[in-house]
């Protein structure tokens, strides 16, 4: 055998037994009398010694090798006497009477420790080396755990594992697909599914009741931490359900991932509309890790001659507890913080409470003591804070506070990333208008069904429709989301008549769906949880790509492979394309 024991398990419980381990060499230590090797495998790190009373044969092997040899290694265990309470074995050493090298290695790019000094794109071209380290290692045994914990809660709610197809075909909604030619199809193409959306609902006309995938889905989208062209969904859809079903079964599933992978009990899930996260948190995806909740002031500075104020539609601000403080050269980097490209903030105004109770505002000769007053009124500021204002359309300032906010919230240490704040956010908008294109666009997707009561206006104001849709927030991060589905034929061909689907257009992207309802599709619902987001967050990482074995970088490229790549002539050929040169 090449090993009867893991670098990893040995105990002082083993000491004087034989034995045989088996991995790489971490680190060598020649210290002329004695040798020191760590050696490491998957499960953790073993010191092997090589001293005067060794066999003169493992002496000369052990003074050949170098770091990530392969080797197996023999001998007594024994206490050490220099201990090491850092790593489980650190109590005990391996006395070497045999050292074999299976394989010799050259040197690698980069240490491969913890504290290594390899890059993130040189890591990446070796990403089978950065698996050896530990810290790697254990995010991939975190998403194994994960995976397993999630099929053992669904399965026990009588959830039916379901394979869906991959090859797929093309839908012009949502984001870009990734389109695959087909040789025996001339001149026609597969796209590979940004999610099994349409096959889950065929699976519930089907009787299925309760399905669940952990799928491969792939969108042709820009990249950032949080996206990948390929990710992993925990993929659901139930039958004969509503809103609130759904929302108590995957909060259970949160509540048993957190309580079996953390230790972690988590009670509180409360909801919160669309409406009222803008309002007070400027986005969709509120972190309520902390307050500073966006408060709006624009009824009490109109018409002070403040022409910045005057002239917008919307002032509002957060109050930042303690920061009174801030320093001139603070407030101005938060003036070129919220102005940044990417944040398209025009402004800030800061007022302080002094310790008197009293207000200074960077806009004082406009504003009287009493007005400023009311400002501090307005956030429930206390001595020692500081209130910051921006101002502009609405739809572009909240955005902006709520960036500021979070900016905030980094800089006052509240993003402990070990507090877990989950909410549900509900009643989205069912569409939103495009203003190039003059039309109404799904925010979900063409089949999330509208809220019962708002059905009505379909017909007058589209715009003004709430869907029955629903996301889960964890520590400002969309973790999943999902909508009950139409599933009654004239609905589903109103709501395709609104996104500008001509009948025959309808017809040919979804006709296999609707004919499918005609014979009896009960009610229905679903959500998908990125899971490559939830692990992330569960690892405290910031990062999707450091849960991701073999991920892509910020350009779509997979620099290990060097993939995409061009393909051979005859290839192409094959699949009836010719190969487009750039100009």
């Amino acid at each position: 055998m090449y090993r009867n024991h893991t670098c990893g398990e040995i105990r002082t419980e083993n000491i004087g037994q034989e034995v045989i381990l088996a991995g790489w060499v971490q680190t060598v230590r020649n210290l002329g009398g004695m040798t020191f090797l760590d050696l490491r495998d998957r499960y953790g790190i073993t010191q092997l010694v090589v001293d005067d009373h060794s066999d003169e044969e493992v002496r000369k092997t052990a003074s050949s090798l170098g770091r990530e040899f392969v080797v197996q290694a023999k001998g007594i265990v024994r206490e050490r006497s220099s201990k090491n309470p850092k790593i489980p074995t650190g109590e005990v050493e391996l006395h070497l009477s045999g050292l074999t090298v299976l394989n010799s290695a050259v040197t690698p790019p980069f240490t491969i420790q913890e504290d290594t000094d390899g890059g993130d794109e040189l890591r990446m071209k070796y990403r089978y080396l950065d698996l050896r380290r530990e810290s790697v290692r254990k995010n991939l045994e975190l998403r194994a755990k994960m995976a397993h914990v999630t099929r053992n809660y669904l399965d026990s709610k009588q959830f039916i594992e379901t394979e869906t197809p991959v090859l797929i075909r093309s839908t012009p909604e949502g984001a870009r697909d990734f389109v695959v030619p087909s040789r025996m199809n001339p001149n026609q193409f597969y796209a590979l599914p940004q999610s099994p959306q349409l096959f889950k609902q065929l699976l519930m006309v089907a009787g299925f009741d309760r399905y669940y995938q952990i799928v491969k889905c792939f969108r042709d989208e820009d990249l950032r931490a949080d996206r990948q062209p390929e990710f992993t969904q925990i993929d659901c859809e139930m039958s004969y359900v509503h809103q609130e079903d759904v929302l108590n079964m995957f909060e259970g599933l949160t509540k048993h991932l957190f309580k079996e992978i953390k230790g972690i009990d988590i009670t509180d899930f409360p909801r919160m509309t669309f409406a009222e996260a803008f309002e007070k948190y400027g986005n969709d995806k509120p972190d309520l890790r902390f307050g500073m909740i966006i408060h709006e002031l624009t009824d009490l500075v109109k018409g002070k001659d403040f022409k910045l104020f005057d002239e917008a539609e919307y002032v509002g601000g957060i109050c930042a507890t303690g920061c009174g403080e801030y320093t001139r050269k603070q407030l101005d980097a938060l003036t070129e913080f919220i102005k940044r490209p990417q944040i398209g903030g025009t402004g800030l105004i800061y007022a302080k409470v002094n310790e008197d109770g009293g207000v200074k505002s960077s806009v004082d000769k406009y504003f009287s003591p009493e007005e400023l007053q009311g400002w501090a009124s307005r956030f429930d500021a206390k001595p020692g804070d500081l209130l910051l204002l921006t101002f502009g359309k609405r739809e572009k300032a909240l955005p902006v506070l709520s960036s500021l906010r979070l900016e905030m919230g980094r800089q006052c240490g509240l993003l402990d990333k070990e507090n877990f704040k989950p909410l549900w956010v509900i009643d989205f908008p069912l569409l939103e208008w495009n203003e190039e294109t003059q039309r109404f666009f799904a925010m979900h997707h063409p089949f999330t069904s509208p809220k019962p009561e708002d059905i009505p206006l379909l017909d007058t104001h589209p715009g003004k429709v709430r869907a029955n849709a629903y996301d889960l927030v964890i520590n400002g991060v969309e973790i999943g989301g999902g909508s009950v589905r139409i599933f009654d034929s004239s609905l589903q061909a109103k709501m395709f008549s609104i996104l500008g689907f001509t009948k025959e257009a309808a017809e040919e992207q979804f006709g296999f769906l609707m004919n499918a309802f005609k014979f009896g599709a009960p009610p229905h619902a679903g959500i998908a949880f990125g899971f490559d987001r939830l692990v992330s967050l569960f690892a405290a990482l910031d990062s999707i790509r450091d849960v991701i074995a073999f991920p892509k970088n910020n350009s779509g490229r997979d620099v290990m492979n060097d993939a995409p790549a061009q393909i051979a002539p005859a290839q192409l050929e094959e699949l009836y394309l010719s190969l487009v040169k750039p100009e």
